[in-house]
């Protein structure tokens, strides 16, 4: 069997891309990267400055919001890695269009919002599950990475209902208490097909420096307003860290669970 590969998307900015940078420094298995467009470009920001075999990074067309897109990306994949397994992925499409009362609901903005938060990292489920260690597959250890292999999507403290005392933000909110039901709901499908060999995470990255946080940025602590590269160190070590044990749950960039 050859090397086993790792999965971001999308990786075309923010924490996505720096999770790829860290993966090409960090490991020597073959990245796979994601983005909507201008792919020649993403590839040379992925790789600027990195001394690392530049063959181990694909950048591969997939938008969340066009199903086809990911089947071609997931086939593309079954080509280039015929006899290996997906070690690690992090599905993490977001958007964010903050309401603070309900009046402010917006019929379109909210339903792009379940799009890309929601169905996005579901349809990324469907599609690149199947590459992960089945129950008869052998999983050896590798520096830097966790135990077993590991499908991360991307949720939000705001999404932990038990959690909620400030409301607001309700499409967002509600996307992301969605995405915790699918990682538990995935991981219970790769519990009964992969046993102990692949579990599914959900993640909250803390309030990140990126385009999807500017608006509040001022208003955001210095010292809780994080970089992207910061923030990929973190995620990194939490699905490092959490164990199997930690199989289905949603935790934060220290480590710490959050309750639903």
């Amino acid at each position: 069997m050859s090397k086993p590969w790792t999965l971001v998307s999308p990786a075309s900015r923010g924490i996505g891309l720096q999770l790829a940078r860290r993966l090409l420094r960090t490991t020597d298995l073959p990245v796979v990267a994601t983005a909507r467009k201008d792919l020649s470009k993403i590839r040379e920001e992925l790789l600027e400055g990195l001394d690392v075999d530049k063959q181990r990074l694909e950048v591969l067309k997939l938008d969340v919001t066009d199903e086809s897109t990911i089947s071609a990306a997931a086939s593309h994949c079954s080509s280039r890695f015929p006899s290996s397994y997906l070690r690690l992925a992090f599905c993490i499409p977001g958007i964010l269009h903050p309401e603070k009362s309900p009046s402010q609901i917006d019929h379109t903005k909210a339903l792009q919002t379940f799009q890309i938060n929601t169905l996005g990292p579901l349809l990324l489920s469907k599609h690149f599950s199947p590459f992960l260690p089945k129950k008869s597959t052998t999983v050896s250890p590798l520096d830097n990475l966790p135990s077993s292999a590991v499908f991360a999507l991307m949720s939000a403290r705001v999404g932990s209902i038990s959690d909620n005392s400030l409301g607001g933000w309700y499409s967002y909110r509600a996307s992301k208490a969605a995405v915790n039901s699918i990682a538990k709901s995935v991981d219970i499908y790769l519990r009964q097909r992969c046993g102990d060999n692949a579990m599914c995470v959900a993640l909250h990255p803390g309030t990140v420096k990126t385009g999807l946080s500017e608006e509040f940025w001022n208003s955001t602590p210095q010292e809780k307003l994080f970089t992207p590269e910061f923030a990929a160190e973190k995620l990194i070590e939490v699905v490092n860290g959490v164990g199997i044990d930690g199989r289905g749950k949603c935790w934060d960039w220290k480590g710490e669970e959050i309750s639903p």
